[in-house]
């Protein structure tokens, strides 16, 4: 009598499920599958999640590119041993009901040492945590897990960086180089755009009756005048703190000047690059928007007290997406990540009418409060940290 045909093995992320040859089944994927599996299960077990014969555990691919490729593993239990009466998962409770649900629990898993297990990151706060081990020598408590946003978009003025170093810094650096810098680059491509923006925008501020806009002449009256009205015009602008894009660009440049020097350094708080390196390990992706432009904001992380934390950051966005006080930057930022919905970005800012804004945009908002911040209004509605390490 023939024997019966061996069913198909199926095959999920390398990984094959069924029958499989003996070399297979000795193969290092297959046994570190295998450990991570049974060791999953017994970490549930001894929670009092998974008794007798009820559930099981599998492991899949999660395909999702806001997720970090290692920790892009999803542990499944399709069946009733775990509770799942509620959207949010306590690991500290005894399960009082059971049924047929499903539960996906996602994991930050490290392979560096398969025999203490896998790491599992627990969040706190809002959902970020410390990661630790999940193994069968793991007694500690777990805390509650809550969804956290995929992104997290920064302010600096205040929120990264105290206001000082703006203030104290980098505007009298600019005001006091804004002439030496428009002379010595003055025929440069770059300056010329600069010049051109600067046109259009004292044209503006002219026709509106702006304080402190003065005429700019055309080329033809020489360099010489044409440098002195930007300077006067560019001195007036920040003097009056403006957030437009014509002076944020120039600023960027004549800052880049300071930078490469090392005639400035950078200023951020001390929780920041902890911070930073805390979500940059969980796969979350941090971008910074702020009035000054691009340029000058990967001058600032790039050259801060902590050194360069760039290497932290997504991207920059700046008033070209328009301005921060309007809910329509926020959407444009929103659009521009590509994540489901607008509540998976959090915005940490320490102005409230930017808090505003971004949160009719549906995103979720933190307030920052930081040393020489100025006053918030009262019941502005908002959760306030004073460090990026309380989230």
């Amino acid at each position: 009598m023939a024997a019966a045909a061996a069913p198909p093995a199926m095959a999920m992320n390398a990984i094959k499920i069924g029958t499989a040859s003996q070399p297979y089944l000795e193969s290092t994927a297959a046994k570190e599958t295998r450990v991570l599996i049974s060791g999953f299960s017994r970490h549930f077990y001894n929670l009092g999640r998974v008794y007798g014969t009820s559930g099981n555990t599998s492991i899949i691919k999660v395909h999702n590119h806001y997720i970090r490729k290692p920790t892009q593993l999803m542990a499944i239990s399709p069946s009733g041993g775990l509770s799942a009466a509620s959207s949010k998962l306590y690991l500290t409770k005894t399960p009082k009901s059971y049924g047929c649900a499903s539960l996906f629990t996602k994991l930050g898993l490290d392979f560096s040492s398969p025999s203490d297990g896998p790491t599992q990151t627990v969040p706190s706060g809002l959902g970020i945590g410390k990661k630790r081990n999940v193994s069968t020598k793991a007694k500690e408590s777990e805390r509650e897990i809550d969804p956290f946003p995929h992104c997290i978009v920064l302010d600096i003025e205040g929120t990264t960086t105290p206001i000082s170093f703006v203030t104290e810094v980098l505007f009298p650096y600019a005001r006091a180089n804004v002439g030496r810098h428009l002379s010595a680059t003055y025929d440069s491509p770059e300056t010329q755009d600069d010049i051109k923006l600067l046109r259009s925008q004292v044209q503006n501020d002219l026709e509106q009756g702006i304080a402190g806009a003065v005429p700019i002449p055309p080329d033809d009256a020489g360099k010489e005048e044409v440098i002195a009205s930007l300077v006067a015009n560019v001195e007036a602008m920040i003097k009056a703190d403006r957030k437009i894009t014509a002076l944020k660009e120039l600023q960027g440049h004549i800052w880049r000047t300071g930078f490469e020097s090392k005639e400035i350094e950078a200023v951020v708080f001390d929780d920041v690059p902890k911070a930073l390196e805390k979500w940059h390990a969980l796969g979350k992706k941090v971008y910074i928007y702020s009035s000054g432009s691009r340029l000058a904001q990967r001058l600032i992380f790039g050259n801060t007290n902590y050194g360069d934390l760039r290497k932290y950051l997504y991207g920059f966005f700046d008033t070209k997406v328009g301005n921060k006080r309007e809910t329509s930057s926020y959407i444009e930022i929103f659009e521009t990540l590509g994540v489901d919905k607008p509540s998976n970005i959090l915005f940490l800012t320490d102005a409230s009418q930017e808090a505003t804004a971004a949160k009719a945009a549906g995103l979720e908002v933190m307030i920052s409060i930081r040393p020489g911040n100025g006053p918030l209004p009262e019941k502005h509605g908002f959760r306030t940290i004073n460090s990026f390490l309380e989230i």
